[in-house]
C-alpha cells in the first residue's frame, strides 16, 4: 500500500521522540507530505514546523491514522485527551506493553493494530511486529504494515500475548547487543588492545555478523560452524560461550524472560 494515500485525510502522530521521529521520517520520504501530518509532542523537534507540519495545532476531525507513541507510562494521562475517534480512523501503537483493550476502552469503534518496532528503525533497519483486533480489516493491517516498511521489515503475529517475547527479543534486543560490543571491546582492552582499536574491532565484527546472518542463506548455526576450525582459537571461545550452564544460551533465556515478564507486568 502506498502511504502517499494518506495525503488526503492525514496522519496525527502522538509523541514525536525518538521512534516517532524515526517513523516520520520513514514516512516523509516515503510519500507522505508534511501538509498531510499532524503532530502532538510537548517537546516537538525545532525543523518540523519548518517543514510544514502542524505542531500542537487543531488536529483534524477523523484522520486516517492516529499513531501513539508515547512511552506506556505516559499512557494513562494521553488517551483520554484522544477519544473520541471513531471508526474511519486507524488507531496504530508504538507503546510496548499497552494491550489492546486498554486502546479499545479509548476508541470502542476503532480499528487498532498494535506494534513493537525497535530501535534501529532511526537508520531504516528496524523489524516491526504487529497484530490487529477484531475491527482491524485486511486493509487496516496493511495500511499499518506498509507504515512500518518505511523504517524496516515487518513480521505478523498470530496472538497479542506474543508481543511480550517480541519485545523482549528485538524491541529490547538492541540493548543486549550494544551490551555484547561493550563486553568484547572490554574483553580486546583486557587482552592487550588499546580501547579505541577494540572498539573499533567489536563494532565492525558485530555489525559485519549481524549484516551477513541477515543475507546469507544459511541458518545461523551453519554460519557459526563455518567460522570454527576444528581445535583453533574459535572453536576454544565457543566452548566457553556455549557452555550449558554458565554459557551465552542460558544467559540470554534470562535475559529475554526477565524482559517478557516486565512486559506481562506493564500490561496489567
Amino acid at each position: 500500500m502506498d502511504i502517499s494515500a494518506l495525503n488526503a485525510r492525514g496522519l496525527v502522530l502522538v509523541g514525536c521522540g525518538r521512534m516517532g521521529g524515526a517513523l516520520l521520517d520513514g514516512w516523509l520520504k516515503n510519500g507522505l507530505e508534511p501538509g498531510a501530518v499532524y503532530v502532538v509532542d510537548p517537546n516537538p523537534r525545532a525543523e518540523l514546523s519548518g517543514l510544514g507540519i502542524s505542531i500542537n495545532g487543531e488536529l483534524p476531525k477523523s484522520p486516517a491514522v492516529l499513531v501513539i507513541a508515547v512511552k506506556p507510562q505516559m499512557m494513562a494521562g494521553v488517551l483520554p485527551q484522544l477519544a473520541g475517534y471513531g471508526a474511519d480512523t486507524l488507531v496504530l501503537s508504538v507503546a510496548a506493553g499497552v494491550t489492546i483493550a486498554a486502546y479499545e476502552a479509548a476508541f470502542p469503534t476503532s480499528p487498532i493494530v498494535r506494534a513493537m518496532p525497535n530501535t534501529p528503525a532511526a537508520i531504516g533497519q528496524g523489524i516491526s511486529a504487529i497484530i490487529g483486533n477484531d475491527k482491524a480489516s485486511a486493509a487496516d493491517v496493511a495500511l499499518a504494515e506498509a507504515l512500518l516498511l518505511a523504517v524496516g521489515r515487518v513480521v505478523r503475529l498470530d496472538r497479542e500475548d506474543q508481543i511480550d517475547a517480541v519485545t523482549a527479543l528485538s524491541g529490547s534486543g538492541p540493548a543486549y547487543v550494544f551490551h555484547l560490543i561493550e563486553a568484547m571491546a572490554a574483553a580486546g582492552v583486557a587482552e592487550g588492545l588499546s580501547p579505541d582499536l577494540s572498539l573499533a574491532l567489536a563494532r565492525a565484527t558485530v555489525a559485519g555478523a549481524g549484516a551477513l546472518a541477515v543475507h546469507a542463506d544459511e541458518d545461523p548455526a551453519k554460519l557459526r560452524e563455518n567460522v570454527t576450525s576444528p581445535g583453533g582459537t574459535t572453536a576454544a571461545g565457543l566452548r566457553e560461550l556455549m557452555d550449558p550452564e554458565t554459557g551465552l544460551p542460558p544467559l540470554m533465556r534470562r535475559t529475554i524472560a526477565a524482559a517478557a515478564e516486565r512486559g506481562r507486568e506493564l500490561g496489567k
